[in-house]
């Protein structure tokens, strides 16, 4: 009874020292094996793998793209404009072994030396930019150049730097303030030149309106004079054709219009003799004759 059971507990130490020696790798792991803290060799294919019980320890890293985002930092441009600067970075753990003698087991241990990386980089690449440049479509240009500085410092702890962007590119709030004055009176001078644009070509359109006006006016004026003179001319033809015809009715027709300018009102007053020769119609009329009969 005593053997079975001896046999039994050696039975479950062995089947405890055998699920102790085989460990999984996953597809998004990768995996570095210690004898005595010491690295003994590097597992980067998933699948099933063993190791000496007790002895060797397995320690996990991601494989998978990890993602630190920098705090905001203000940066002098070359134009010696200063910016508020937040930015992102993606990178990989792709040499385990490296990564864990420079930095160690915990990941967050490579994020404070990223910080300094990714600071000095910005830094030294805005140092030599413009602000158009940052906020322009070099702006790639400009991310191409501080993701080659922080890879070639990163690679020594064994990452690789995948990208870096700049998720906001901001002035200072004493900046703002100022740009946007700027701004504003240089929207106000491009304002003032514009009216004083318009003014301009205002009063030429009138001016070359009065011009044309007068010119229509004064050709007006002078084809009515035309056909007045004309008219005038014709009418006095006519009267002098009728006048030659009978001048007998012609005269009486010119005194009949003078009576009718006269008498029009019924106001005038004439002090004339009776045998004036303007009255003399009114001497001639037929029934004038019949009362001065004998």
């Amino acid at each position: 009874m005593n053997r079975l059971i001896a046999l039994g507990a050696v039975g479950l130490v062995a089947l405890a020292l055998l699920l102790s020696s085989f460990f999984t790798v996953h597809q998004t792991q990768q995996v570095l094996i210690t004898q005595f803290g010491q690295p003994i060799r590097v597992i980067q294919q998933p699948g099933l793998n063993w190791k000496v019980p007790f002895i060797q320890t397995v320690i996990t890293f991601d494989r998978r793209l990890l993602d630190y985002d920098a705090p905001g930092e203000e940066v002098i441009l070359g134009d010696q404009r200063r910016i508020i600067v937040d930015s992102f970075t993606r990178f990989r753990i792709t040499d385990p072994l490296l990564f864990y003698q420079t930095v160690g087991v915990a990941e967050q241990g490579i994020r404070g030396r990223l910080s300094s990386i990714v600071t000095s980089s910005l830094r030294r690449v805005l140092a030599s930019e413009q602000l158009n440049a940052v906020l322009s479509n070099e702006r790639p240009r400009v991310m191409g150049e501080i993701r080659r500085l922080v890879n070639d410092e990163a690679r020594r702890f064994g990452i690789e730097v995948a990208d870096v962007r700049i998720r906001r590119a901001d002035l200072p709030d004493e900046n703002t303030q100022a740009v946007l004055s700027r701004m504003q009176s240089e929207r106000e001078r491009v304002a003032r030149e514009a009216r004083a644009e318009g003014a301009e070509v205002a009063a030429r359109i009138r001016a070359q309106a009065e011009r044309d006006r007068t010119v229509i006016l004064a050709e007006a004026e002078s084809n009515a004079n035309i056909l007045r003179g004309t008219g005038e001319q014709e009418a006095i033809r006519i009267f002098g054709e009728s006048f030659g015809r009978d001048p007998q009715f012609f005269q009486f027709w010119r005194t009949l219009q003078a009576y009718r300018e006269v008498f029009a009102n019924g106001e005038s007053r004439m002090v004339l003799t009776p045998d004036s020769d303007f009255l003399r119609l009114f001497r001639d009329m037929p029934g004038n004759a019949t009362r001065q009969g004998p």
